[in-house]
């Protein structure tokens, strides 16, 4: 399979080092946003690395309660 865009370092990332960066293209190759999203989950899926998902930020833990006392 050929690839169309230009990695950000100039070669194509290891999976380890593609799951610890947001993003693994070239910015300066797309013209908006979206563009940007949809050839950067092209690149993951060729380098069979999990896609982000919407909810990647949100702490997997519950927050305490500051009204509760113990």
């Amino acid at each position: 399979m050929d690839f169309n865009y230009r990695w950000k370092n100039g070669a194509r990332p290891s999976r380890d080092e593609a799951i610890r960066h947001k993003y693994l293209l070239d910015e300066s190759q797309f013209e908006n946003e979206q563009d940007r999203q949809l050839a950067e989950e092209s690149a993951r899926r060729l380098l069979n690395v999990p896609l982000p998902t919407a909810d990647e930020d949100k702490s997997v833990l519950p927050k305490a309660d500051p009204e509760r006392k113990m």
